[in-house]
């Protein structure tokens, strides 16, 4: 596989086998049809245009977690890395965090957009709201997705939206999960590697997403790279549970020496920040060329950084600025905790003149019921009949723990977890025991060749579909 040019070298043509051609279809969804209710008796819904559609809801309702005492499981973890602690499944949504990565991929038209832009500007924009984007699916989602298990893998294809996508648990101490994803059309190739490093503050939990993610835009011979923000979940002991990012994210362009800066502000003491989104666009000579605002939540946009700085004058000395109404500001309960969730609605103000570089895809209706999934995380662990012929053995779809929960077999999942928890670790005492080392399947340790920063590499080879020495890990 030629990582520079995304074409592999054993199958240079770049078109897809016929068992990747079955799994296409599996995977084919038309988002703007996602209101229609899909089936889960293993049948297929077809519409008259012959394409395939995913399910647009979960088999069984999200259980209540208001009856388990959290408390008695994190007073013991003050302080520590989560990732070392065995969880109960009460704090889990039904998907791995393998396939929470793939959900980059949702707003993949902002890719798309990049590609096709002739100015770079308007390009490191589109690019800036995709990666602003690939934080927003997790909006209100206060479910803890599964550790993926080493090796374990898992992979989307989707012909509609154009693009392929693998990943791969790489490293279970420290947690590494490895992703690739490249369009059909070879217009882009997008990949990373993510440590999340998780710890528990007393009121809240802290997710730091170490590693880089590189998107490079082969038409333009351009590649970006950049950090997510950081997660945090709060009220985990009493409250409402909430969610916010904040930290700063730089994008650069390593072949013209742009930077995006975005800064994920923190909520604040009294809520006024909370999702909000700011920064600016400059060229390698630090010249400012345009600011983005907005909300992760909801939209961004961009505006030339003239006009942004006399908003921003005249909203100081309370100038003719449109004045937010009572329930748009900070509304707090007298029952809620210095530390609850303020009661925002989610308004971005919007000054004339600016640009709408992305806006979030509404929910399905009974997204509350589901975990908070958006219609495309709705369809990420679906598994159709026939699709375990074609699937990796260590596919994220075939854990019994997360389809039992999806499922709503609350007890089975549990005892699968702890049943696939502990046949991990007997794997990993008999490797040390015949002091055999663990190899990865489909990437490989090296160096990012922009940053110079270790980072996990593809491999190759996936889609050629042997999987003959895949371990086994459920």
């Amino acid at each position: 596989y030629d990582f520079y040019t995304g074409f592999d070298s054993d199958n240079s043509s770049g078109d897809f086998s016929e068992a990747n051609h079955k799994v296409a279809e599996m995977l084919d969804l038309d988002p703007h049809q996602s209101n229609r209710t899909g089936k889960h008796n293993g049948e297929t819904e077809i519409q008259e245009n012959g394409i395939k559609r995913h399910r647009t809801s979960l088999p069984a309702p999200m259980f209540s977690r208001s009856d388990f005492s959290v408390w008695s499981i994190l007073k013991k973890c003050i302080g520590l890395e989560l990732s070392k602690i065995t969880m109960p499944i009460v704090f889990n949504e039904p998907l791995s965090f393998l396939q929470r990565i793939t959900e980059y991929m949702e707003h993949i038209y902002l890719i798309n957009k990049a590609c096709s832009h002739a100015d770079p500007l308007e390009r490191m924009q589109a690019v800036a709201a995709f990666a602003v984007s690939a934080v927003a699916s997790q909006w209100e989602r206060t479910g803890k997705p599964f550790n993926p298990l080493l090796g374990e893998t898992y992979e989307l294809t989707r012909e509609d939206l154009g693009f392929r996508f693998i990943s791969e648990q790489v490293s279970h101490h420290p947690p590494i999960s490895a992703f690739y994803s490249e369009g059909l059309n070879k217009d882009f190739i997008f990949h990373g590697s993510i440590y999340p490093k998780l710890k528990f503050w007393g009121k809240s939990i802290e997710a730091e997403p170490r590693g880089t993610i590189t998107l490079e835009l082969l038409k333009h011979n351009e590649a970006y790279t950049w950090t997510n923000p950081t997660c945090c979940v709060h009220n985990v002991i009493i409250g409402k549970l909430w969610l916010e990012q904040y930290g700063t994210v730089e994008i650069v362009n390593h072949s013209t020496g742009d930077k995006c800066v975005l800064n994920f502000k923190p909520c604040g003491l009294f809520g006024k920040e909370l999702h909000r989104v700011e920064g600016y666009i400059q060229d390698k000579n630090r010249k400012k060329l345009c600011v983005i605002y907005g909300k992760w939540t909801e939209c961004l946009w961009c505006t030339d950084p003239t006009t942004y700085e006399t908003y921003k004058k005249n909203e100081k000395r309370g100038g003719e600025q449109k004045k937010l109404k009572p329930s748009e500001d900070v509304i707090k309960s007298e029952n809620d905790e210095a530390d609850d969730m303020p009661e925002v609605q989610d308004t971005v103000q919007f000054i004339p003149g600016s640009k709408l570089l992305w806006r979030i895809n509404c929910r399905p209706p009974n997204s509350s019921q589901m975990y908070n999934f958006t219609s495309f995380a709705v369809s990420l662990n679906e598994l159709e009949k026939g699709m375990e012929a074609i699937l990796a053995p260590t596919d994220c779809r075939l854990r019994p723990d997360i389809r039992n929960m999806e499922n709503g077999n609350m007890d089975v999942a549990s005892k699968e977890k702890e049943r696939l928890e502990e046949k991990q670790r007997a794997a990993r005492k008999e490797r040390a025991k015949d002091e055999v080392e663990w190899h990865t399947r489909w990437f490989h340790q090296g160096t990012n060749p922009y940053t110079g920063t270790s980072d996990w590499l593809y491999s190759g080879g996936y889609f050629d579909r042997n999987f003959s020495d895949c371990p086994d890990i459920y």
